[in-house]
């Protein structure tokens, strides 16, 4: 599948024919990442009291205690007080930057315009931009989790305990497609967290958030699990392979990298975006996801996804009306659903297998498929130079090919 890492600005992409902006989170990293805030609502509870009709006399008020906000499986409505003890000191606050050369235009690189210009050719100029973000502790030794965006082409990067050690950090390694990345620092019996299990998780079980919002160390927010299995697409980040947890405890720039806790204190997701102008709206990579990741970071550097080499849309049948106008008779699209191929990329897997713009894949692997989404999953759990079996309509007529995924390539930008 064809991808397109972050950029370092918020980037606009379409999805189901309406804008969103994805804002990552890491503070002042890269410029403007400032525009908006989560904030939760304020939650009331009211507590009814039930009176008999038949009673004549004027009972005294009864003392009401209002119920805690969140209660945990041992009823202590101080249960977050008690994680963010236990849990505090194995988040830290990253601290990146990194120089920008600036490009001199060709035209000065021409030897009649340096002669005419002579000294008054502009020359580089650089700059360091600067930013924070955060993480967690996996190992006592120093292995420490993050988002790839807090440290994407840093030249340095800090790691600060809560305790307020300071160390240098080095990247292992980090991957733009789910935005994890893995630092290690020179130390040894650093508290760590626990970890959950994130394909368990259910909307409504509370949360809880930790990190350095917009340069604040040490925030803890709480709220809830809003949603679980938003993909890329739902939130506008397309090019990420993330099914992502949605929550409401407040997540603002700079959380990015940070812990998303459940009750008992175990990471459960990582945070990592918002989207600019919503209330409420948190998303986190879920901890499965990371330990995957990281774990083939710290071995090798690098993660390989599977790349097919395709831009596509699921088809529905407003996305037919409308492709059906804009093409016209260039394609005839018989299928009523399925994922319609938009595009392939030359001497890619997908072209190479010799599928073509306007065929409809039906199944992958023998498993039937309907939405991008689903064809992205599969595509992600096959192996890179093994066949896959994909089948396709094309002018209404069933095809069989098998496409040999290769290594996603990876193009950073700015």
């Amino acid at each position: 599948m064809k991808t397109t890492n972050h950029d370092l600005a918020p980037k606009k992409i379409y999805t189901r024919g309406f804008p969103h902006r994805l804002w990552m989170l890491s503070y002042g990293v890269v410029v403007v990442f400032l525009g908006s805030c989560s904030l939760l609502p304020t939650k009331t509870f009211e507590t009814q009291q039930s009176q008999t009709q038949d009673q004549k006399t004027i009972e005294p008020n009864p003392v009401i205690v209002p119920p805690p906000i969140f209660s945990s499986s041992s009823g202590d409505p101080n249960f977050v007080v008690k994680v963010v003890q236990n849990v505090g000191p194995a988040v830290v606050r990253i601290d990146s930057s990194r120089t920008i050369t600036s490009r001199v235009p060709d035209e000065f690189n021409d030897p009649f315009f340096r002669r005419f210009f002579k000294d008054a050719a502009p020359q580089p100029r650089q700059r360091v931009e600067q930013g924070s973000g955060s993480g967690f502790i996996i190992n006592s030794s120093g292995q420490i989790v993050t988002n790839s965006h807090v440290v994407d082409g840093a030249d340095r990067v800090t790691v600060i305990l809560k305790d307020g050690r300071t160390f240098d950090g080095k990247v292992l390694g980090e991957d733009p497609v789910t935005d994890v990345a893995t630092i290690k620092i020179d130390a040894n019996n650093l508290p760590t967290l626990s970890v959950g299990n994130s394909d368990a998780l259910q909307p409504g079980e509370a949360v809880i958030a930790i990190g350095n919002p917009l340069g604040l160390n040490n925030t803890v927010t709480s709220g809830i699990i809003s949603a679980t299995g938003r993909s890329g697409s739902d939130i506008g980040a397309s090019d990420k392979r993330v099914d992502y947890i949605q929550t409401d405890a407040a997540i603002n720039p700079g959380n990015s990298g940070g812990p998303l806790l459940n009750a008992r204190g175990q990471v459960i997701a990582m945070n990592t975006a918002i989207i600019r102008g919503a209330q409420g709206l948190g998303f986190a990579i879920p901890i499965n996801t990371v330990q995957k990741i990281a774990q083939e970071l710290i071995a090798k550097g690098k993660v390989d996804h599977p790349y097919l080499g395709v831009q596509m849309v699921t088809l529905t049948p407003e996305n037919k009306e409308r492709i059906k106008n804009v093409a016209g008779d260039g394609l005839n699209i018989t299928a009523d659903d399925g994922v319609l191929l938009v595009e392939i990329v030359p001497r890619s897997p997908a072209s190479v297998a010799g599928l073509r713009v306007g065929d409809v894949i039906k199944s992958i692997n023998n498993q039937p498929v309907t939405k991008i989404e689903e064809v992205q999953k599969l595509v992600e759990k096959s192996k890179i130079g093994t066949k896959l079996p994909i089948e396709v309509e094309r002018n209404g007529q069933i095809v069989r090919v098998g496409v040999q995924p290769a290594p996603l390539p990876v193009r950073r930008e700015g």
